[in-house]
């Protein structure tokens, strides 16, 4: 069996396989409330049945002011709880493991949507708000945010808990904390967006406070499996790097962290990224092997043998698929075929048995 199609248990949750969906926002709540709706049902049961091991939500906000876009989800309210109980249920029926990424966008919250008429930051009079940030610094083209009192920073690991509390409600089997892609918790591991001088700012360990602190809170009302998501670098001089991040995740492994997601970028809009095929894979493995966490990896990862070939080298015990994802919902059952794997070995909901690669 390959390695892709072995499958993988943490903390008494297996995934069937290793290819996992990775967190895409959709930008589709159009009634501005974080309600999840049809189009997120049928966006993430599509990948559900299409084979996938996990299937993990787009950056749900713990607070409202914690959405990218006010078309974002969100998970902070118990009203939120049964439009996600319906996903989470659909997805673990057709065999997947259902992950939420509970995430706040901080200083690159209340943008507008990719596919909206605007650019940068929606005004108060069309749905939009102040953003905060660990530093009165914007993300450039972005408005400037309000810089968080120590009291307010120190406030947010509740919010994450309670919605982890609130997720285990709505029936998910994996939290992921988002620390990554220039938002909030990565504004703060980052010298380029935080210039805090309290015990949130300054040394590594104060810069990383706010990620242990989430963590520690979470892990208090939650049993399950849970990931953090992290830019491994920021592509820019002066700052967050690589060695900081592997860092990092030694200190999230004794604050029982089971799985570290190793992305990269997104801090500031001028990166020096040099992109190609698996360009983050390296990222991954130095992370895995200094941390001593299993990882996942990402970044224009899009055929069987690559995905493949990543995890024989022990660059990652999981790949996480995104853009391709999109194209091609049912990447790993194409992926079983090229691999070899016997159609009735592969993940396939019995509807669709007939149309399996020959």
């Amino acid at each position: 069996m390959p390695e892709l199609f072995e499958p993988l248990t943490l903390r008494g949750v297996t995934a069937r396989n290793r290819i996992w969906l990775a967190p895409m926002c959709q930008y589709s709540c159009f009634d501005r409330d974080g309600m999840p709706n049809d189009w997120h049902l049928v966006n993430l049961g599509q990948h559900a049945t299409g084979g996938f091991g996990l299937v993990m939500t787009e950056a749900t906000a713990v607070v409202p002011e914690g959405r990218i876009s006010p078309e974002d989800t969100g998970i902070w309210s118990d009203a939120h709880i049964e439009p996600w109980r319906r996903i989470a249920e659909f997805v673990r029926g057709q065999g997947a493991v259902a992950g939420i990424q509970l995430a706040h966008a901080g200083r690159k919250g209340s943008t507008w949507a990719p596919f909206a008429e605007g650019d940068g930051t929606v005004p108060e009079a069309d749905g939009g708000w102040t953003a905060v940030g660990p530093s009165a610094l914007a993300f450039e083209g972005y408005e400037v945010p309000r810089a968080m009192t120590t009291e307010e920073v120190a406030g947010l690991p509740q919010a994450f808990a309670d919605a982890a509390v609130r997720a285990d409600r709505a029936g998910f089997d994996v939290v992921e904390v988002h620390g990554a892609h220039g938002y909030l918790l990565h504004e703060f591991l980052s010298p380029l967006a935080n210039q805090r001088t309290d015990r949130y700012g300054g040394t590594f360990d104060n810069r990383t406070r706010l990620v242990v602190e989430i963590v520690d809170a979470v892990r208090q009302v939650w049993d399950k499996p849970l990931f953090v998501r992290l830019s491994a670098s920021d592509w820019a001089d002066g700052g967050w790097n690589v060695e900081e991040t592997a860092r990092l995740g030694a200190v999230l492994k004794q604050h029982d962290v089971d799985l570290l997601d190793v992305s990269s970028g997104g801090a500031v809009a001028h990166q020096k990224i040099d992109i190609g095929p698996g360009y983050q894979v390296p990222f991954a493995r130095e992370v895995r092997e200094v941390s001593g966490l299993p990882v996942s990896a990402v970044g224009l990862i899009t055929e069987p043998l690559q995905a493949e070939q990543v995890l024989h080298d022990g660059s990652a015990d999981v790949v996480m698929l995104g853009r391709v994802a999109i194209r091609e919902p049912a990447w790993p059952l194409r992926a079983a075929h090229e691999l070899g794997v016997a159609p009735k070995d592969a993940p396939y909901p019995p509807q669709h048995a007939r149309g399996a690669w020959r």
